[in-house]
């Protein structure tokens, strides 16, 4: 940190500015940060620091680099009014008290913030990024340095010097553009992107629009924005370390549904069993099917829902980019095995390439950034597969993590190839968490097998332990337990018989696996490999629906479903029991 101190007898306090600015490169990647100190009546640089990091996130950054601005400005004058300049609207409404801090990263950093200056002596103002470029630089100074292997130093900057501040300085007070913002062609350090690859050109602060949304049909978002043709694929997969899933988990602990669309339940393996043990289904509670927690219902069967169907999440701000684009590309043998038709048929070849082109944009629709300021960064992305059928489904057996833990059968192995086909052609997925249960975990390895990359282990993700129900049909159970499940039906606190889990309890540790997924994996893309019970809870939370939502949700086996977690605490429901790919 450089800049000259404060004369003790200059009087009055005086008034500063301070701008500061953090990057990661992969969101989280390298990152730094860059701050300066500015007189707020002239314009003159008072004060410059900047730090690389290592790895963390754009938004820890852009926080260490507010804290380093605000302590360079209380070592020039610790009586100092400051008037704090950002481009990130997430820090500046969280540090105006506008928007909550949920984050547990972020938490402490802003309290760190709060104290340096007492109460009231510090103001925060967004400002668009073609304003901030003198801290812009001088993070991404931080991050090439970091990058050498070296410190960065003051000596060696040229921030100050690119924006043109040296040259008889401006007014930091005026409203207009700031010198500098478009002076001079800018240096390899100074234009790589915040969150990409260096060099990168970092996105506008500005939201960037779809190419063609559709117009919302009600008050529902658009059910899905045209995306680019050709999009880029995210690279990077993340290995093991935090468990994380591409699916937005940020909903609040409660009762799970079962895997058919009118019952709690039993992680039923192959969807909500179209009966609890009949093929009619047996009547269950608010009009539902029952207990749908048995192994039953065919894996593409069920309601499906469009994969470009997205909802309007709520709380403040949505989210930015989808995250970092790069990642497993389909190799040349999937993509044969996408886009060919029967031998000589051009027809045939024609149309299958026309379906990848759509699978692609439908994944791209799916990883959007929504409708807020890219500011707030890409969301932790969670795309949740539930796991391909086993010996039980058919059967429609309750099937939890306290019974046999069967693996695939032939045909769960058969939708596991397909749903890998189908992501490899997306290729958006940069890491895989999976259950720790035998069929999820085959089914996560098939996957992985064709995206190049491993399998984090999170026991969050494992499916309700069923008690003395696990093997059972619907129908044995109604005869051997009658009143322990109507209470199970009634109740999410209720336990199946021999001491079961019951829906509450999962919802509580789904939430809090989800917490820790979103914080380990913020701005990427995770396929989370799991249960009918676990995958439902993840919607039912991010949607703030009530318990008995879950009775109105059909999830078939080897489906996809997928939820977008954003900084503010905000979530969004992007696909729902997609089976597509099955087809």
């Amino acid at each position: 940190m450089t800049g000259a101190g404060a004369d003790p007898e200059a009087g009055p306090a005086r008034e500063f500015v301070v701008e500061a600015d953090g990057g990661s490169r992969g969101n989280p990647g390298p990152a730094g940060y860059g701050a300066v100190v500015l007189d707020a009546a002239t314009g003159e640089t008072l004060a410059e620091a900047a730090e690389y990091l290592g790895v963390v996130t754009n938004n820890v950054a852009e926080y260490r680099g507010l804290v380093a601005g605000l302590r360079a400005a209380r070592e020039l004058d610790p009586d100092a009014t400051v008037r704090v300049r950002m481009d990130s609207k997430l820090v500046v409404e969280q540090m105006s008290g506008r928007w909550k801090i949920k984050h547990p990263d972020m938490k402490p950093l802003a309290a760190e913030a709060a104290r340096v200056f007492p109460p009231g002596r510090v103001t925060y103002e967004w400002i668009p990024r073609a304003e901030n470029k003198h801290a812009d630089r001088l993070a991404n100074e931080a991050m090439d340095a970091g990058a050498r292997g070296e410190r960065w130093s003051p000596s060696t900057s040229t921030a100050d010097l690119d924006t043109g501040r040296s040259a008889g300085g401006r007014t930091a007070t005026d409203g207009g553009a700031r010198a500098g913002s478009g002076t001079g062609a800018e240096t390899g350090a100074a234009s790589a992107a915040r969150t990409g690859a260096p060099g990168a050109a970092r996105p506008p602060a500005g939201p960037t629009a779809p190419a063609g949304p559709t117009a919302p049909a009600g008050p529902t978002a658009p059910a899905g924005p045209t995306v680019p043709a050709e999009p880029t694929v995210p690279a990077d997969p993340t290995a093991p370390g935090a468990t994380g899933s591409a699916a937005d988990p940020t909903a609040a602990p409660g009762a799970s549904a079962s895997d058919t669309a009118g019952t709690r339940g039993a992680e039923a393996d192959a969807g909500p069993p179209a009966a609890r043990g009949d093929a009619t289904g047996t009547p269950g509670p608010a009009g539902g099917r029952g207990a749908g927690a048995v192994e039953g219902q065919a894996a593409v069967g069920g309601a499906r829902s469009a994969s470009g169907g997205s909802a309007v999440r709520g709380g403040a701000g949505a989210a930015g980019p989808a995250g970092p684009e790069a990642g497993p590309r389909p190799d040349a043998a999937s993509q044969a095995a996408a886009g060919s038709g029967a031998p000589g048929s051009a027809g045939s070849s024609t149309t299958s390439q026309a379906a990848a082109s759509a699978d692609v944009r439908a994944a791209r629709t799916v990883a959007s950034p929504g409708w807020g300021p890219p500011d707030m960064g890409a969301p932790a992305t969670f795309v949740l597969l539930r796991h391909g059928e086993t010996p039980l489904t058919p059967q429609k057996r309750f099937s939890g993590s306290g019974g046999s833990d069967p693996s695939l059968s032939a045909a769960g192995r058969e939708q596991a190839e397909k749903v890998a086909a189908s992501l490899a052609r997306r290729g958006t997925v940069q890491a895989i968490v999976a259950s720790p249960l035998a069929r999820t975990r085959e089914t996560a390895g098939i996957v992985a097998a064709r995206l190049g990359l491993e399998v984090a282990v999170e026991d969050g993700l494992r499916e309700t332990d069923f008690g003395a129900w696990e093997g059972l049909t619907f129908g044995e159970v109604r005869e051997r337990y009658p009143d322990d499940l109507n209470a199970w039906l009634s109740s999410p606190e209720a336990e199946p018989t021999g001491g079961g889990e019951s829906f509450a309890a999962t919802g509580a540790r789904v939430a809090a696996t989800r917490d820790r997924l979103v914080a380990a994996y913020a701005g990427r893309t995770v396929l989370l490999v799991s249960h009918v019970t676990p995958i439902k809870t993840f919607v039912r939370l991010a949607l703030g629906a009530p318990p008995e939502s879950l009775f109105r949700m059909e999830l078939s086996a080897a489906s996809l479903s997928a939820v977008a977690y954003y900084a503010d605490g905000g979530a969004s429901v992007r696909l729902f029991n997609d089976t597509s790919h099955l087809r």
